[in-house]
């Protein structure tokens, strides 16, 4: 079968399409035909090296696909079927034709929805329902800014927002603001051309906000703490200051520099919340709360109440152009790897 390596931390060229021998399930574990990998962010980290928990290469990137199962394992219980469509957390192997997984990590995928879409949830949907809706209680009427609200993540968020009731701040390069104001969002704003502290004050006219969510970090995770209203909570997510081109630099040293300690005294007496918040960690000690969240996703979507965005699809061995495309700020919503004979 084919898979995408990367073979060194570097620039997205260390992504090499090889061959390799088709997996074979072991106890309780299945093999799923990959129909469809999403791309994350933290892909392009784990590439460069610069995300925890990164193996040493050669490896395979990906955490989140959608297909069929192919093959069971001895053990396999009889809710897991030959043919099935499902989808599942992957944490690593996703850049692949097939993939080995536990039995108990798969969700089936409801009849409505396509594999694309399936691909296209997990891990954005997850993040921002853990986000928004479990970890900040986001409420009606109440002030949300949403850092790349043009991508996976912020789509997702813009649609939970909705549904909550709240005021949607987002910041995105000026061409996609159109798009932005179609999804629901009330303010967007250009980080290219205004600071988007002084920009969210002015709309508030000073007040601020009462939820951010921000995988930026360093030094906007300064200012946006200090945007929050009394009872505001700053969503820490990611470190994508981190990434200053295309390869690793000495930049993003100082990117982990830069990122702000807070005192516990200024939190108490500003009435402050900060959150920590990382998928993967918690879907490997708390799989059961995953799960459920899944489930309500999969209610919201069968009511027409949200829908992945899928901006662009790439053949499996176009990996490298696909990260080229996510590093050249071009995406809006979810990018795709798909098996050659299905890219679009």
């Amino acid at each position: 079968m084919q898979v995408v390596q990367v073979m060194k931390y570097g620039e997205p060229e260390a992504l090499e399409p090889h061959i390799v021998p088709d997996p074979v399930p072991g106890e309780n574990e299945v093999v799923v035909r990959i129909h469809a990998a999403g791309i994350n962010f933290a892909d392009i980290l784990m590439r460069l090296g610069l995300y925890a928990g990164t193996p040493k290469p050669p490896f395979v990137p990906g955490l989140e696909v959608a297909g069929t199962v192919e093959r069971l394992g001895k053990g396999v219980g009889p809710e897991v079927k030959v043919g099935q469509r499902v989808m599942a957390l992957t944490f690593g192997g996703g850049y692949a034709e097939k993939i080995r997984l536990p039995a108990d990590r798969l969700i089936p995928v409801p009849k409505k929805m396509i594999l694309e879409e399936a691909a296209a949830l997990p891990v954005n949907y997850l993040t921002a329902y853990q986000a928004l809706t479990y970890m900040a209680h986001l409420r009606s009427g109440e002030r949300l800014l949403i850092h790349a609200a043009a991508g996976g993540v912020g789509l997702a968020a813009i649609q939970l927002a909705k549904l909550a009731g709240a005021e949607i701040f987002g910041t995105a390069s000026e061409p996609k603001h159109d798009f932005l104001y179609q999804q629901g969002v009330d303010h967007a704003i250009d980080y290219h051309s205004e600071d988007f502290e002084k920009e969210v004050r002015r709309l508030t006219k000073g007040e601020g906000v009462d939820v951010i969510l921000d995988a930026v970090g360093a030094q906007s995770y300064r200012k946006g703490y200090r945007l929050l209203r009394h009872g505001g909570r700053l969503i820490c997510y990611g470190l994508s200051a981190a990434v200053t081109g295309k390869g690793r630099t000495v930049r993003a040293v100082g990117a982990w520099w830069n990122t702000p300690s807070f005192n516990a005294i200024d939190l108490i007496g500003k009435n402050r919340t900060v959150i920590g918040v990382h998928l993967g960690t918690l879907g490997r000690a708390r799989p059961e709360l995953v799960r459920s969240w899944t489930e309500e996703l999969f209610r919201l979507y069968a009511a027409g109440k949200i829908k992945p965005h899928i901006g662009m699809t790439f053949p499996l061995t176009e990996a490298a152009a696909a990260h080229h495309y996510i590093h050249d700020r071009k995406n809006i919503g979810k990018v795709l790897l798909l098996p050659d004979i299905q890219a679009s």
